[in-house]
């Protein structure tokens, strides 16, 4: 089964629209909302879908780093935060603002499949990053600042590069040639 960058874009956004039907009472707009329930779900949709990726590859190597990255992505955001208790943006008496858990969630996830897997998966994995982290600022009620959706992708992409490196395929070849007055048997291995 091959997946393709495209069809894990729609899936993510597929998800993350279901929640688009929400009230509007305190003079928000709709798409405030649906912006905010997409981010919901893509800060968790990313991490799952590089897991499926590596499931998809065989790449149990792959499986475990990313168990790795995403573990240490999740203790650094949630120590900070209780280190910081920097206060929320939006009002409430709430002190967990720094790092935003959504966006190092979802960019742990965006930078591990980008890491491991390439470009082709990693920039529409980014796109769908970027946009939890705006969801976190621009929501109806503004959870976070710059500052926490910068720390938090930068907390997410630095915990894969610590633990994360390409995928490499390892392929056996094995040849034969024959010519008039000789034979050749080759073996190759690619690591």
């Amino acid at each position: 089964m091959k997946i393709t960058s495209h069809s894990l874009i729609w899936v993510c956004l597929l998800f993350g629209c279901l929640g688009y039907a929400q009230d509007t009472e305190g003079g928000h707009e709709q798409w405030e909302y649906a912006l905010e329930d997409t981010g919901d779900v893509l800060q968790m949709a990313l991490p799952l879908s590089a897991g499926i990726m590596t499931l998809l590859h065989k790449d149990y190597q792959g499986t475990k780093k990313l168990a790795f990255s995403y573990a240490t992505t999740m203790a650094l955001t949630y120590s900070l935060k209780k280190l910081t208790k920097k206060k929320r943006p939006e009002g409430r008496e709430l002190y967990d603002s720094f790092p935003s858990g959504h966006t190092s969630s979802a960019f742990s996830g965006a930078s591990f499949i980008q890491r491991r897997y390439g470009n082709k998966y990693g920039i529409p994995a980014y796109i769908l990053a970027t946009i939890v982290a705006v969801s976190r600022t621009e929501a109806p009620d503004g959870y976070h600042d710059f500052w926490d959706v910068s720390a938090g992708a930068l907390i997410g992409i630095g915990s894969t590069y610590l633990f994360t490196k390409p995928y490499v395929n390892n392929t056996m070849n094995l040849g034969f040639s024959s010519g008039r007055d000789y034979y050749t048997l080759s073996f190759t291995y690619s690591f």
